[in-house]
């Protein structure tokens, strides 16, 4: 089967649904399928090349960062992948197309769908579904919704990364099909290493926005200056200088470092050197940073939202926490923190339940046997 994956952002540059575009192309061709990949130019990457076995090709782009994109890069890609798109298509003769993101990809499939005969799958985020991240998508949603209800409809099937996208995805949608496929987590790259367990090594890893809710972790540990712990902050936003300046008004910038944006070999090495994971996010989908923390050996604290609480259980492999309620994260973090022994059986828990059910060849099999399905009639 030669399988199309229409995607703006794919590694080096994007967060987890570049990585999950990835890794899902990558398993396919494992097991004897042709995967292409069409994506969005940046900087100085090649218009085309192989990806351990994957074609990829990317296309014109006006994309500037290499972890973010704004809504107008995201509507360029939109228009490129529908229109410049559409001759490679043609030639290339995909059987079947998984679209990551409703929109951008997803509308550039349905274009398509009109033209060729060419049946698509949108596989669902979380910024693509209304009511996800309100504070930063409303005015896109109110704006996309008619649209996004079209693609969805005219899609062969629609697919969630958890259980709460889905919910929430049904909810803009009650007539929607959808089901769930579950990120995965690179198990290889992702070990759980032989650490210290004390002092405290907290770690966060993902964009630094108002959706991760850092702002409310730092006022957490701000009343927690008596007890020894440092924290590391792996990635890039936004809200950077603020949240120094938060850290600075709270004393306790100098426990603080902000690493910035790593590699995929970076970040295994900062998972290897903290003992504790903590994601006090608002909103997620089903989050790439909590999988790969669990696969390498290490207990998670979270929000307990949709996504982090299907994958973190309570006081078996982390701790979930009310969202926005530093009350609560205070009290799991004094609990958590001086508890080395606790902190080492979680993080063990936590990685054989990775291997159980997050490799992301089962993710890809659970996808080639919808496509199958789909082409089946």
């Amino acid at each position: 089967m030669h399988i199309l994956i229409l995607n703006s952002e794919y590694p080096p540059i994007g967060g987890g649904a570049a990585n999950a575009s990835a890794h899902i192309a990558r398993e396919l061709v494992k097991m004897g399928e042709q995967v292409t990949v069409l994506t969005t130019r940046y900087k100085n990457l090649p218009h085309s090349e192989d990806d351990m076995g994957v074609r990829v090709i990317r296309l014109p782009g006006l994309r500037r960062k290499a972890d973010r994109s704004t809504a107008f890069e995201q509507s360029v890609f939109m228009l490129c992948a529908a229109l410049l798109g559409l001759p490679l298509v043609l030639r290339l003769r995909p059987q079947i197309a998984l679209s990551f993101f409703g929109v951008p990809s997803g509308a550039a499939a349905w274009f398509w769908s009109f033209l060729l005969p060419l049946p698509y799958i949108v596989c669902l985020r979380g910024g693509d579904v209304p009511g996800f991240r309100p504070y930063d998508f409303a005015g896109y949603h109110r704006l996309l919704g008619p649209l996004l209800r079209k693609v969805w409809r005219r899609a062969a099937a629609v697919v969630a990364n958890s259980q709460g996208l889905r919910n929430l995805a049904q909810a803009f949608d009650p007539p929607a099909d959808i089901q769930v496929i579950p990120n995965g987590v690179d198990l290889e790259r992702f070990k759980a290493a032989k650490r210290n367990w004390e002092p405290a090594q907290l770690l966060f890893v993902g964009r630094i926005v108002y959706q991760k809710g850092l702002d409310l972790l730092f006022n957490a540990l701000g009343l927690l200056k008596k007890m020894p712990w440092q924290l590391t902050v792996v990635g890039d936003g936004p809200r950077v200088e603020r949240l120094k300046e938060q850290a600075k008004n709270l004393k306790i910038a100098d426990r603080l470092k902000f690493a910035g944006w790593q590699s995929r070999e970076q970040l295994a090495e900062h998972y290897g050197k903290a003992n504790l994971f903590v994601y006090p996010s608002r909103h997620e989908g089903m989050p790439n940073a909590v999988l790969e923390a669990m696969a390498s050996g290490l207990p998670v604290l979270a929000s307990r939202i949709a996504g982090n609480e299907e994958l973190v259980t309570n006081d078996q492999t982390g701790m979930l926490v009310p969202p926005e309620d530093v009350a609560a994260l205070r009290t799991a973090l004094e609990k958590i923190l001086p508890d080395v022994e606790g902190r080492w059986r979680m993080g063990a828990a936590a990685r054989k339940r990775v291997e159980e059910n997050y490799s992301w060849q089962r993710v890809a099999k659970e996808y080639l046997q919808l496509m199958h399905k789909v082409l089946a009639g």
